[in-house]
């Protein structure tokens, strides 16, 4: 298990404010690491973690188990990689990307063969959301 504060490998930075002990925001931020990313998680109580989303400019109707921050951009739940370096490359005017809930299949919820179908959303800047890429389920 990672420490508080510890961080897995060099790469791109990247925030990760998560509750303690959460074993798919870990294996998230395995996942994050294979793929080029540096995630440092940092452990918060419940109420202060949905404070800190919410002040981040999460919709409640977008969130999910940790948030990260990468270059600016909020990520939000289990999106995968691909997506926030597609967010980094194309740079839009927006809050960032949201994974709601906890979808079977997705990056950290990756256990076994099965999938859920799930969107990934970008969050704008006025809290509206958009669908920014899907997955299919299996």
């Amino acid at each position: 298990m990672l420490a508080a504060g510890q961080s897995l490998a060099q790469g791109t930075p990247m925030d990760v404010k998560k509750t303690n002990g959460c074993g798919c925001c870990l294996a998230w931020m395995e996942r994050m690491e294979e793929s080029g990313f540096a995630p440092e998680g940092d452990d918060m109580f419940a109420g202060l973690l949905v404070r800190y989303k919410l002040d981040m400019g999460v919709p409640p109707k977008m969130v999910s188990c940790h948030t990260a921050v990468v270059e600016g951009y909020v990520i939000e739940g289990h999106v995968p990689a691909a997506d926030i370096r597609k967010l980094l490359d194309e740079r839009p005017d927006a809050v960032g990307l949201a994974v709601p809930g906890m979808p079977i299949g997705s990056p950290g919820m990756d256990f076994g063969d099965g999938r859920e179908a799930f969107d990934v959303f970008l969050i704008g800047r006025d809290g509206a959301t958009e669908v920014f890429s899907s997955y299919p389920g299996n």
